[in-house]
């Protein structure tokens, strides 16, 4: 635990509002009603992290891995695995809104084995427990059928010696929980993925937990190979040379971090490229760009590959920030280095990222 940070007792939590130290620095508790189960719950008051990877002024498609602690400007947030913080509410509802919708439209498994779902399931379960030991707890005897106590939403899951998810304490989820992956991803505000190797030097994505796809379709991608998956994205053609060391570096080497960046006109995590039953396609796909008159937004994805070598697999968690483009407005410097990133894409890019007609209005704002 940070120094400075106030220990508490499992179901006994700080009085809302009532300043608390964290890390060295006074944070709040704040409150919010959870969808789950409808009832108060405490959240550290802890802003998202920010990054810039349009920083460097090109857009460019490479693997561009950085080792995975490396500080990037967010404190003890750069060293987690999963980083929760005060949208942890929002991004919930949305996953539970999804699942809701239809649970095999966001999540699926193709062919996961065995082994790679427990040790995914576990280190989930460590890295949790030991990055946010106020919010996660275990109890019971130790190993994979200890009972993991989800303080963010109230949940109480329990596992069987093999891993698998037994049960879920508290007001169900709906539809419930189909396994221990599914109930771990919705106490995060990551999406998931599982890469497993195969025989023969092949790779698949064998588990796949993506409410928030921005612009792809999760069910489409499963139980595909990495090349067949990034084959949409112009410029990953040098990168397809060299998948099979790629992978291989995944699953032994390690852990790394890398971004990916692109612009959307709304903040909301889900962009499937199916919207909901009575939602309106053109206002689902959040691409009407008037960037004089309605804010637009950086959408920005930290995506954390975590091998697992002794199962032949990688975790891959994907984290979705938005950073509003007016907060830029009094960082010339920063509108400088985004305009000569847009003004970079090539053409496949530009209409990939669904900026194709926007590019001269968004170059005008930021340039005005």
């Amino acid at each position: 635990m940070p120094p400075g940070t106030r220990r508490t007792t499992p179901g006994r939590w700080p009085v809302a509002g009532r300043p608390v130290r964290v890390g060295g620095s006074t944070h709040r508790r704040v409150c919010s009603i959870m969808p789950s189960d409808r009832r108060t719950c405490p959240l550290p008051l802890a802003a998202p992290a920010r990054y810039s990877p349009w920083d460097s002024g090109r857009y460019e498609v490479k693997v561009g891995y950085v080792r995975f602690g490396t500080e990037l400007g967010n404190g003890a947030a750069d060293r987690f695995l999963c980083q929760l913080d005060r949208e942890f509410p929002r991004y919930r509802s949305a996953k539970l809104a999804a699942r809701s919708e239809a649970l095999g439209k966001y999540y699926g498994v193709s062919g996961l084995r065995e082994p790679v779902a427990r040790a995914v399931a576990e280190l989930l379960r460590q890295r949790l427990c030991a990055d946010y030991p106020e919010w996660f707890h275990r109890q019971g005897p130790a190993g994979p059928g200890q009972t993991l106590v989800c303080a963010l939403t109230g949940e109480t899951l329990g596992f069987r010696e093999d891993g698998a998810l037994e049960r879920s304490a508290e007001k169900p989820v709906t539809p419930g929980y189909a396994d221990a992956l599914d109930a771990l991803a919705c106490q995060v505000q990551e999406d998931l993925a599982v890469v497993q190797c195969e025989a023969g030097g092949a790779d698949r994505v064998a588990a796949l937990h993506a409410c928030f796809p921005n612009h792809w379709s999760p069910r489409e991608k499963l139980g595909k190979s990495f090349p067949m998956v990034h084959q949409p994205v112009p410029g990953m053609e040098r990168i397809h040379r060299s998948v099979p060391a790629l992978v291989r570096d995944m699953v032994e080497r390690g852990p790394y971090v890398r971004f990916a960046w692109g612009l959307a006109a709304d903040r909301r995590l889900n962009h499937h490229p199916d919207p909901p039953p009575g939602r309106d396609p053109l206002r689902w796909r959040g691409r009407r760009f008037r960037p004089a008159a309605r804010p637009w937004y950086l959408r920005v994805e930290r995506q954390v590959v975590w091998g697992l070598p002794q199962v032949e697999a990688t975790l891959f968690t994907i984290r979705t920030y938005f950073v509003p483009c007016a907060d830029l407005r009094d960082d010339p410097a920063q509108r400088r280095r985004l305009a000569a990133a847009i003004t970079s894409m090539a053409p496949a890019a530009l209409a990939y990222k669904g900026l194709a007609e926007a590019r001269e209005d968004l170059l005008h704002w930021l340039r005005g």
